[in-house]
Order: structure tokens, then sequence, then C-alpha cells
């Protein structure tokens, strides 16, 4: 049986990581505009012809569907490590609700009636600064 290291991750996370790291970067951005005002160049090269404009409306279509799956990869996985640090914090701070713990896997409904009582207490802090340090409970 083959035991994975807990940093362990495979071969398509570590492409999606990669890969998004080079996306979101300027010179990728550079790189996809240099693209873009070559193929706008050549247009009277090749007479605007519908190939031409094929060439641009499949590269960028493939390119797209190609990284909504890299992207989505990448941000379930940060988004899983950022639960778990967060429900570390709520586990280790004093006074936190742990009954918070595993929010994401309640309904839409409860979490807009959690998501009202803490809009609740905000309202009451704030207007708790209003009367001032002294009146303040």
């Amino acid at each position: 049986m083959h035991h994975r290291t807990p940093y362990a991750r495979t071969r398509f996370s570590r492409l999606a990581s990669t890969v998004a790291q080079w996306m979101g970067h300027p010179r990728a951005f550079l790189v996809a505009v240099g693209v873009i005002l070559a193929w706008g160049v050549t247009g009277p090269l090749f007479r605007f012809s519908d190939t031409w404009q094929l060439v641009i409306n499949t590269a960028t279509t493939i390119v797209t569907f190609l990284m909504v799956f890299l992207i989505q990869n990448t941000q379930n996985r940060e988004s899983r490590a950022l639960h778990i640090k967060v429900d570390e914090l709520i586990r280790a701070v004093k006074g936190a609700h742990n009954a918070l713990l595993d929010l994401e896997e309640l309904t839409d409904e409860e979490l807009i009636k959690i998501r009202e009582q803490y809009l609740e207490l905000a309202q009451q802090a704030r207007g708790d600064l209003k009367k001032g340090p002294d009146q303040a409970p």
C-alpha cells in the first residue's frame, strides 16, 4: 500500500497550481495581449478571412475551457485549506462558538439565519460604540 506524505499532491494538482500561478502573472497578460495584437496585425495578410477569425475564436475557446478546470481545481484546494485554518482558529480561540466549525455544510436557509444573528450583534456593537466607552456594557 502506498502512503502519501501529508504534503504530497497529484500531478494534476501540481500542474493546476503551476498554470494558475503563470496565468495570474502580469507577463501572462502581456503575452495574451501580444497574441491578440499579432493576430490583429495579420488580418490584412489573410484578408480578414473566416479562417483567420476562426483561428482566434477556436484558440481562445480552447484556452478558456481548459483554464476553467485548472483554476477551479486550485480554488477548491485553497478553499478547503482556508476552511481548515479558520476552523482551527475557531476551535483554538476561547469564547468562539465551535458550532460555527462546519458552516459550509449547512443549507442556505440555515446560513441566512446565522448571518442575521451576527448582523444583529454587529448592529448592537455599533450602538454601544456610539454610546461611548463609559456607557457600553
